[in-house]
């Protein structure tokens, strides 16, 4: 069964601390990311109000933690996630989540 990671993008805020625990697990230099965090916008709702919104995006150097789902771990950025818009699990169960219609990225 093949995993997966769904993120609910509608609730990230955009904290990089997916960005920072992958990036210490992996061992990697400045500038390098197993995911990566985008930021979408600024776009202007309103005269006064604004809307950001963040999409973290695993990187080719993802392998989703796979040493740490072997041992029954999630990975470090799904562990980490400050906002708790991140998933791991299989991809037909996370795929079907997503029919919900809230914001969703599901990456394999």
């Amino acid at each position: 069964m093949k995993n997966a990671i769904l993120v609910n993008y509608e609730y990230c805020t955009g904290c990089h601390t997916c960005e920072v625990a992958c990036q210490k697990h992996l061992g990697l230099e400045p500038g390098k990311y197993g995911i990566k965090l985008t930021q979408i916008g600024p776009d202007q709702i309103s005269e006064r109000k604004w809307q950001y919104e963040f999409v973290p995006v695993p990187t080719d150097r993802c392998n989703l933690c796979a040493e740490r789902a072997e041992a029954g771990k999630l990975p470090m950025c799904v562990q980490h996630c400050q906002a708790g818009c991140m998933e791991l699990g299989p991809v037909a169960e996370l795929a079907a989540k997503m029919g919900d219609g809230g914001k969703y990225a599901l990456f394999a």
